[in-house]
């Protein structure tokens, strides 16, 4: 089941391939990547989802993997029956052509300071080195 959450994105066409950071939650999906950035809806049924995401270029350059520059709409496909998410996705812009894509959920680590307050040992003095007798 695809969860809400903060995914790696991996994806490529018969062209090129990429990488970026996709958030779903409450039924949207948002991200980037370093051309685009993306925003749409999704529907969750079981371990299938769809999803249909617009895309906006946000820095010039390069193509995108669809080897165009203009902005695109995606039709996505796909099935997520852990933490790992496979999809296809179709640009409505350039008809035949598939995107292969994978989503890793991001797994969320405890705070800086809750981890390591379990991991400190309480503080004890006695355990401190003892400095040597001075003479006099």
């Amino acid at each position: 089941m695809l969860k809400d959450g903060t995914y790696a994105a991996w994806y490529k066409t018969p062209l090129d391939q990429g990488t970026g950071i996709v958030h779903v939650a409450d039924g949207q999906i948002w991200g980037r990547d370093s051309l685009m950035t993306y925003h749409g809806s999704c529907h969750v049924d079981g371990d299938r989802f769809t999803a249909t995401v617009s895309t906006k270029r946000h820095t010039d350059g390069r193509a995108t993997v669809f080897g165009i520059d203009d902005e695109l709409t995606l039709d996505i496909e796909g099935n997520c029956p852990g933490k790992i998410a496979t999809y296809t996705a179709t640009a409505q812009q350039v008809p035949g052509m598939i995107l292969q894509g994978t989503l890793i959920l991001t797994e969320q680590q405890p705070p800086a300071g809750e981890q390591r307050a379990e991991q400190r040992p309480a503080f004890n003095p006695d355990k401190l080195p003892k400095l040597p007798k001075r003479s006099r």
